[in-house]
């Protein structure tokens, strides 16, 4: 299974259309939030449907910077992962959107504390056959994924000690716009492709339990 992993869009319709090539190729895409840029649903829907045209497949889970009705929208259009499972060729694709409080409020925050509770009921959803695949917005504690200019690593603790439990193959996230970039916890890779609109996208390739990814350049 060929992925392709975006996340930050921020309502740019554009950089959707030059990576058009990009995402054609994949067979699934995945969005890790910050879908518009503190947008309603109908700018979601617009970046979606443009999505759409060139992807096979497609999943999402809302950022921070969408509003409630972002996530609804992607439940009703059944592409969501917001605290939920997918199973497609025996993979468990499973998601938790929103971030950490920013320095400016934005519209779906949460504390480390909700994302502990969010991410046990999202634990009782994993089948236990299957290998997992993490996506989210917030990015986990201690990875070159989470790191801001300041040297501080801005991630959640909550997300990482789910990692370490479940131990994923994969984690896509995003939010942070500057620490695009591929990590490691334990057996989990980490990603964060940096922002679509300044032509970030990870690629990966998963066949069983092997896992290659990269960050290719434009």
């Amino acid at each position: 299974m060929v992925i392709v992993g975006i996340s930050d869009i921020h309502g740019h319709i554009e950089a959707i259309e030059n990576a058009s090539e990009i995402l054609s190729k994949a067979d699934l895409v995945l969005i890790t939030g910050d879908i518009t840029h503190f947008g309603r649903r109908e700018d979601a829907e617009s970046i979606i449907d443009k999505v759409k045209c060139y992807s096979k497949q497609l999943y999402a889970v809302p950022g921070n910077c969408d509003y409630p009705e972002v996530g609804s929208y992607l439940s009703i259009e059944s592409i969501s992962l917001d605290g939920q499972c997918a199973v497609i060729d025996n993979f468990a694709f499973i998601g938790i959107g929103g971030s950490l409080p920013c320095p400016g409020k934005t519209p779906n925050e949460y504390t480390e504390e909700d994302f502990a509770v969010m991410m046990n009921e999202l634990k009782k959803k994993i089948p236990k056959d299957l290998p997992c695949i993490l996506i989210t917005h917030q990015p986990p504690f201690g990875t070159r994924c989470d790191l801001v200019r300041s040297g501080e690593h801005v991630g959640s603790r909550a997300l990482r000690s789910f990692i370490i439990e479940k131990k994923p193959l994969l984690c896509f996230s995003g939010h942070i716009h500057e620490a695009h970039g591929v990590d490691t916890i334990g057996i989990t890779k980490v990603v964060n492709p940096g922002p679509l609109l300044h032509g970030g996208y990870a690629l990966a390739d998963i066949a069983k339990e092997r896992v290659k990814v990269s960050i290719p350049v434009w």
